[in-house]
């Protein structure tokens, strides 16, 4: 290396070519990730007879402290994307890999495990409800187990949000609900609805259900078929058909 006024240039490096194929081939092309692995082994490695000797196994283990990515780089954001797509996409295995290249180069699990919570939700939804309860208990379990044991905790997750029915129905109602909010008149609460008022029908003394004004209007939610949203979709049609109201 060329003596530099910044960096490691006036270090004296002696670096074998399994060790420089190796670092290429891991950063994919980047050169700057390339420099940046040189970088971390030039500074780890002890010197050896006035030299820094990099091998293979110097390389793997540098790989692994320059974690692939920066957090703060556009990598860091397609890396999390790509796997928040492959769960979405119902492709278990490719979320696994970029589950495991991300925890392999330090990322912070509490972030996937947050990401998770918010796909089980806007991804999945009614199609497996219990998707939101695993993903939840996930983020708890991760924050007091830690690494490198909560790797397995989002393994597992990741694994079982990928395998779900899928649905964003939640999701779509919530934003045309949203829209109408912000870009139509405010609503008045009917009389009816307001606190203690005695216009009020109590669906439980009709046998659970019976048909009154609830205020919006709107129609947002449009249940699927997928998984469990199935049954909601049949529920609400029989609510429908069923017998007259008293």
């Amino acid at each position: 290396l060329e003596d530099k006024e910044k960096g490691v240039g006036a270090s004296e490096v002696k670096i074998t070519d399994e060790a420089l194929a190796y670092l290429a081939r891991c950063s994919s092309g980047d050169a700057r990730k390339a420099l940046n692995s040189l970088e971390i082994a030039v500074l780890t490695t002890p010197h050896h007879q006035g030299a820094i000797e990099i091998n293979l196994a110097v390389a793997k283990e540098t790989i692994q402290k320059n974690m692939f990515y920066d957090k703060k780089d556009s990598y860091h954001y397609d890396t999390i994307s790509a796997f928040i797509k492959s769960v979405r996409g119902s492709d278990p295995d490719s979320a696994l890999y970029w589950l495991a290249k991300m925890l392999t180069s330090g990322e912070d699990p509490r972030f996937i495990a947050r990401r998770l919570v918010i796909l089980a939700s806007e991804d999945i939804g009614n199609a497996n409800p219990l998707a939101l309860v695993v993903a939840t208990s996930t983020f708890k379990a991760v924050e007091f187990v830690g690494m490198p044991e909560a790797r397995l905790i989002l393994a597992q997750a990741t694994t079982y949000l990928a395998c779900s029915p899928k649905s964003n129905a939640s999701y779509e109602a919530y934003q045309k609900a949203e829209d109408d909010v912000q870009t139509s008149s405010t609503q008045e609460v009917p009389t009816h609805l307001k606190t203690h008022s005695q216009e009020y029908k109590y669906p439980h003394a009709f046998g659970g259900y019976v048909e009154q004004n609830y205020g919006s209007g709107g129609k947002y939610y449009l249940p699927g078929d997928a998984g469990e949203e199935k049954k909601l979709k049949e529920f609400l049609r029989n609510l429908k058909s069923g017998p007259p109201q008293k």
